[in-house]
């Protein structure tokens, strides 16, 4: 798990542009909320990327890589956190929060669980 730090590309009185992603094949953008307290996760994927955009809230989000320690990350709006193939994760919301996640790999669709594989020891209970 890493946290990405974002930068303005562009800023004017219209407003400011902020690149999430670049030069990145994305197969699928979910949209997801997240009630407070929701868990969901518990899981890790063997080919695919995913990128987690905070819209709104606040979720903490707990990444463990094999044969290393658990990382836990609160994040808040604006925050973009990338989980990498084979690290479990877990998202617990800390509160009703809206999330984006950008996938590279197969998540989407009717492949949604066909890269999904469940821990058997959860890191967030």
């Amino acid at each position: 798990m890493k946290k990405i730090k974002l930068s303005i590309n562009h800023r004017d009185k219209r407003g400011l542009i902020t690149d999430l992603l670049e030069k990145k094949i994305i197969n699928a953008i979910t949209f997801i909320t997240q009630k407070k307290g929701a868990i969901r996760g518990n899981h890790y994927h063997k080919k695919t990327i995913q990128w987690n955009y905070l819209l709104s809230g606040k979720i903490e989000l707990v990444a463990k890589q094999k044969g290393k320690k658990k990382k836990k990350i609160v994040l808040k709006k604006g925050d973009l956190v990338v989980t990498d193939k084979n690290e479990a994760h877990a998202i617990k919301a800390l509160t009703d929060s809206k999330f984006l996640v950008f996938t590279q790999g197969p998540r989407g669709g009717k492949e949604y669980e066909n890269d999904t594989f469940r821990l058997t020891v959860p890191l967030i209970i």
